[in-house]
C-alpha cells in the first residue's frame, strides 16, 4: 500500500525587522526615541544604533570634565543606557562633539551610507531637519541620514524625531531656563505616529535617561521627577518613504 503524506500548513513566522537609529550624541536616542526602540524590541526586531561624537563638550564644567574624561564617562553612560532598553549593537563614528557642521554632507553621508548597506534596516530613525532642538551636530546628522537613505535604503522607512503635539507651549518654561533648545523650538508638525509612554515603557526609559547622569542631573534636580517624566513620556515621529517624497 502506497501512503501519500498530507503536507502540513505552513506556519508563519513574521520576519524580523531591522531598525537603525543615527544620533549626534550620547542621549539622543534615549531622550526622543526610548519608546521606539522598546516596541522593537518587544517584537523581536534587531535594532543597530550609531553616535556620531562621544559628546565630550556637553558640559558646563570643562574644569572638572575635559574632554576626554567626559567622552569617556558618556560612553559608558551610553553602555549602561542602552543596556537598560535592550539594545546590544552600537557604532560610532568617531566625530569630534560639535563640530560635525564642518564635515561635508557628502562625507557624514557617505559614513551612515556604509553602515546603512551592512545592516540593510527597514526602518531608519533619526532627527527631523531642525534637529529637534535646533542643534547644530542634530541638524547635521539629519542631512547626512536623509542622504544615506536615498542613497542606500530608498525601500525603508525614514523616521524623523519632531516635537509632540503641544509640546512647546506645555513646557515652554521649562526649555527657556534649561536651555533646552540651541534656537527657538521648531514649528510642530501634525506626527504619523505619536506614543504616550506609561507604565513599564516609561519606567525603563526613565531608568534610561537616569543612566547617563551627566546629562539629566540637572535637569531631575531643577524641575523635580514628577515633572521630568511628564516632559519626555511622548515621542512624535513624521514617516517618509521614498515613493512619498517621489510623488510630492
Amino acid at each position: 500500500m502506497h501512503l501519500t503524506a498530507t503536507p502540513r500548513p505552513a506556519t508563519a513566522t513574521p520576519a524580523t525587522r531591522t531598525l537603525l537609529g543615527i544620533w549626534a550624541h550620547p542621549d539622543d536616542e534615549t531622550f526622543v526615541s526610548s519608546g521606539l526602540l522598546l516596541e522593537a524590541r518587544e517584537r523581536g526586531d534587531r535594532v543597530v544604533l550609531v553616535t556620531a561624537t562621544r559628546g565630550e563638550h556637553g558640559t558646563d564644567d570643562p574644569g572638572r570634565w575635559p574632554a576626554d574624561r567626559l567622552g569617556a564617562h558618556r560612553a559608558r553612560e551610553l553602555d549602561a543606557a542602552l543596556a537598560i532598553l535592550g539594545v546590544t549593537e552600537h557604532r560610532w563614528l568617531g566625530y569630534e562633539d560639535g563640530t560635525l557642521p564642518l564635515v561635508p554632507v557628502r562625507t557624514g553621508a557617505a559614513r551612515v551610507a556604509a553602515i546603512v548597506e551592512e545592516v540593510r534596516p527597514d526602518t531608519i530613525v533619526t532627527f527631523g531637519p531642525d534637529g529637534f532642538t535646533g542643534h547644530a551636530d542634530h541638524r547635521a546628522v539629519a542631512a547626512w541620514t536623509r542622504r544615506a537613505w536615498r542613497a542606500a535604503a530608498p525601500g525603508a522607512e525614514l523616521v524623523q524625531a519632531v516635537l509632540p503635539p503641544g509640546f512647546t507651549r506645555r513646557f515652554a518654561a521649562i526649555n527657556d531656563e534649561f536651555g533646552v533648545f540651541m534656537d527657538a523650538p521648531a514649528a510642530e508638525v501634525a506626527p504619523d505616529r505619536h506614543l504616550r509612554l506609561s507604565g513599564a515603557r516609561l519606567d525603563r526609559k526613565i531608568a534610561a535617561m537616569l543612566a547617563q547622569d551627566s546629562q539629566t542631573r540637572r535637569l531631575v534636580e531643577g524641575v523635580g521627577m514628577a515633572t521630568f517624566r511628564r516632559w519626555w513620556a511622548e515621542e512624535s515621529f513624521v514617516v517618509r518613504t521614498s515613493a512619498a517624497v517621489r510623488a510630492a
